[in-house]
């Protein structure tokens, strides 16, 4: 009997893999919600697949995600990612990864983890849209609106509501797998 997935996966085994293994799964470790975040920021006016194709390249050129690392990089590290063909070569969405792993730490400081700053703007726990079909699923939230703007305020790019919905939906603090699929059922 073949698993029944939510429709957008179907591409290739890249995109079921990470639907199957990632997507929608409750993420409460700092390392992978920053890699979640950099990752989504840098997907902002791109397709998500063009950015899953090209993780372990972000990976390897972003020193692991390492938030800290991230967060010193110098003028000639920035000009080193922006000569590497794997990536996306964005100056702006570079700088802002920079940026954002400034603010990310702000962040920690203040709340223990970043992800108990994150995860309290719904109280800790997944929600469940529980959508029928595909079309059912929201690009946006009014708490994604929220998160977004809070995040700008503390001075984090490329984190609009869409961004951030996307990534609330890839660390879980979503669940937006439709009713039929087959991780509902795990």
């Amino acid at each position: 009997m073949e698993k029944i997935r939510c429709g957008w996966c179907e591409k290739d085994d890249l995109y079921r893999k990470y639907h199957d293994e990632e997507w929608g799964r409750p993420v409460y470790d700092d390392e992978t919600i920053f890699d979640f975040l950099i990752l989504e920021s840098f997907q902002a006016g791109l397709s998500w697949y063009t950015i899953l194709s090209k993780r372990e390249n972000f990976r390897k050129a972003f020193d692991h995600f390492d938030y800290k690392k991230v967060a010193a990089y110098s003028d000639k590290k920035i000009e080193e990612l922006m000569n590497n063909p794997g990536i996306i070569r964005n100056r702006l969405k570079i700088l802002s990864a920079v940026t954002n792993a400034q603010k990310f730490i702000e962040v920690q400081k203040e709340f223990g983890s970043f992800s108990n700053y994150i995860w309290g703007f719904i109280g800790g726990k997944p929600m469940d849209n529980n959508p029928e079909k595909l079309s059912d699923v929201p690009t946006t939230t009014e708490i994604s609106d929220l998160i977004s703007k809070e995040l700008k305020k503390r001075g984090f790019k490329f984190v609009g509501s869409t961004v951030i919905y996307a990534h609330m939906q890839a660390t879980g603090m979503v669940n937006d797998h439709i009713k039929e699929c087959f991780t509902r059922k795990k």
